[in-house]
């Protein structure tokens, strides 16, 4: 597995590890995101459908019904909120979102530091995303950092690797829930090197399903 480069300068970076606890704290519920956007609102203005989910209680509070549509494929109460001809989500106004205190739980989690972490990167037709998501840097100077983004590039790889060995639909076809889904289940490649990845790859399917499915 290819090393990443340590950044020259450190003080404009952050420790893989930091950042990947408090990402997955994140997934979890157990804290907000809390990504540096500066004045970056690519997220905002990119042609995304946003999920919004039965809990994003005061979001659908504060987002018109006419707006939010049936999420395909999910339970009832799952909605998907789509984007207008500039492709700019309909509550951004003014250059800012605004329901920001209200935003559903997917905006919060957003971070697009998940695409230089685990070198999925969404495709060219959301250049501002792709510009801001190879500005970033990490600070891996520590073993700690190491086995962490070591881990996170091995589920990432196993993921384009194996894609059709998993049931159907168990991999997201776009690439920020693909990258969300590296992340999610990095631990299980965790001091394991690529042959024993290799050797044991079905086994690892099934606990990453039985897991995380």
């Amino acid at each position: 597995m290819d090393k990443v480069v340590k950044n020259s300068n450190l003080a404009d970076s952050m420790k893989f590890s930091i950042w990947l606890k408090e990402f997955t704290g994140a997934l979890k519920g157990i804290n907000d995101g809390s990504v540096p956007c500066g004045e970056c609102v690519g997220c905002c203005t990119s042609s995304y459908f946003i999920h919004i989910k039965p809990t994003d209680r005061e979001s659908i509070k504060h987002i018109p019904r006419e707006l939010m549509f049936p999420a395909p494929g999910l339970p009832k109460g799952h909605y998907l909120l789509g984007y207008d001809d500039k492709g700019h989500c309909p509550m951004f106004k003014g250059g800012r979102c605004s329901i920001y205190s209200y935003r559903p739980e997917t905006c919060r989690q957003y971070d697009c530091r998940i695409y230089p972490a685990t070198g999925i990167f969404p495709d060219n037709e959301k250049p501002e995303i792709l510009r801001k998501a190879k500005g970033w840097n990490f600070d891996v100077s520590s073993s700690e950092d190491i086995e962490a983004i070591e881990a996170v590039r091995a589920s990432s790889q196993f993921i384009e690797k194996y894609h059709d060995h998993f049931p159907k639909e168990f991999i997201p076809r776009n690439s920020p829930q693909q990258a969300v889904l590296a992340i999610r289940i990095h631990s299980e490649f965790i001091g394991i090197d690529s042959q024993e990845i290799e050797s044991n790859a079905q086994e690892i399917i099934k606990l990453i399903v039985s897991k995380y499915g």
